[in-house]
C-alpha cells in the first residue's frame, strides 16, 4: 500500500463553509494568515514546499478549493455553483472558520481566479493578494484570437453547455489532465512520479465539477468581472503578479493589464514553467515575503 503525498508537519481539517458544502484544508504554523490557493489539475498538495516554508512566521491555510481534490463537489444546476464568487465566499468562510477575520492571499491558476475575486467582493478581508500565472477573466477571454488561441484549447471545450465536455474528458482523463501537467511542466522533476498520481487521481475523480468551473468563467464570471469594470472597482491591497511571459508569445503586456485592475502592483516574468510553486518555490516564497511587508 503506498501513502499518499500530504504537506509535512501539516494538520487535516474537514471545514463547513456553505450549506452542504465542505472544505478539506492543511493548515500549519502559527501567526498571521495566509491562504494559499492552488491551480488546475492540483489540489493543496502543490504548495508542499512553499507552505512549511511560510509556516516558520504564518498560520498557513491550504483548502482544496470546492469540486476539487478531497473537498466537496456539489452539484451546478444552474452555472452558479463554482462561479469564482462562490468560490471566494467558501475561502473566507473558511479562513473566518479557523478565527481568521482578515488573511492574505495567494493563488495559481484557478486558485488566482478564486483569489481575485475574493479581493474584489471582500476587501475589508484581504489583506495581500498574490495571483501566480494567470489574466484577470475579462483579460484572458481578450487575448486569446487567431491560432495562437489554440494554447487554450481546454478553455473553449470546457465553456460548452454540459455533457459533451464531460463526456469527451471522462473517456480519458489521466490524458486529458496529464497533458497539462506534461507540457506545462519545465523542469519534470518538479513533479515526481507519486505527485503526478495524486493530481490525475483527484482530476479523475472530478471531472463534473472541473468543467463546470471552466463553464463558470465562460459565463457568470465574466458577468461579475465586467461589471466591476464598468463600476471602475479595484483591488484595495498591494498585488504581487508572477507570470510567465506569455504576453511575448500572445502579444499582450501583462504588466498593463493588471495595472489597471491593481494601483499597489508589483509584476514579474519569471523563467520557470507554470507550476512555479514546485519548480521555483524559493521564488515563490521570497515573492510572498516580500509582500506580506507592504
Amino acid at each position: 500500500m503506498t501513502t499518499a503525498p500530504t504537506i509535512p508537519g501539516f494538520t487535516h481539517l474537514r471545514t463547513g463553509v456553505a450549506d452542504n458544502v465542505t472544505l478539506t484544508a492543511s493548515v500549519g504554523g502559527t501567526g498571521t494568515p495566509v491562504v494559499l490557493l492552488h491551480g488546475f489539475p492540483q489540489t493543496h498538495l502543490m504548495w508542499r514546499h512553499v507552505a512549511p516554508a511560510l509556516a516558520a512566521e504564518h498560520t498557513v491555510i491550504c483548502p482544496d478549493l470546492r469540486g476539487y481534490g478531497a473537498s466537496d463537489k456539489p452539484a451546478d444546476p444552474d452555472g452558479t455553483t463554482y462561479s469564482k464568487r462562490t468560490m471566494a465566499a467558501d475561502v473566507v468562510a473558511l479562513a473566518r472558520a479557523l478565527g481568521h477575520e482578515r488573511f492574505a492571499l495567494v493563488g495559481h491558476d484557478r486558485g488566482a481566479l478564486v483569489a481575485f475575486r475574493a479581493a474584489l467582493d471582500h476587501p475589508d478581508a484581504v489583506t495581500h493578494l498574490a495571483s501566480l500565472d494567470v489574466l484577470p477573466t475579462l483579460d484572458m477571454w481578450d487575448v486569446l484570437h487567431g491560432t495562437s488561441a489554440a494554447i487554450g484549447f481546454h478553455l473553449y471545450l470546457m465553456a460548452q453547455p454540459p455533457g459533451l465536455p464531460e463526456q469527451l474528458i471522462g473517456a480519458s482523463p489521466d490524458a486529458f489532465f496529464g497533458h497539462f501537467l506534461d507540457v506545462w511542466t519545465r523542469d519534470e522533476a518538479a513533479m515526481p512520479p507519486e505527485v503526478r498520481a495524486a493530481y490525475l487521481a483527484a482530476s479523475r475523480a472530478a471531472v463534473p465539477s472541473i468543467v463546470a468551473d471552466y463553464r463558470a468563467s465562460a459565463g457568470i464570471d465574466v458577468v461579475h468581472d465586467r461589471a466591476d469594470r464598468e463600476a471602475g472597482n479595484r483591488l484595495r491591497m498591494p498585488v504581487t503578479v508572477l507570470q510567465q511571459d506569455w504576453g511575448t508569445a500572445l502579444g499582450f503586456d501583462a504588466a498593463a493589464l493588471w495595472s489597471a485592475w491593481a494601483p499597489d502592483l508589483r509584476h514579474t516574468t519569471v523563467s520557470c514553467g507554470h507550476f512555479m510553486a514546485e519548480e521555483a518555490p524559493d521564488e515563490v516564497t521570497k515573492a510572498v515575503r516580500d509582500l506580506l511587508t507592504r
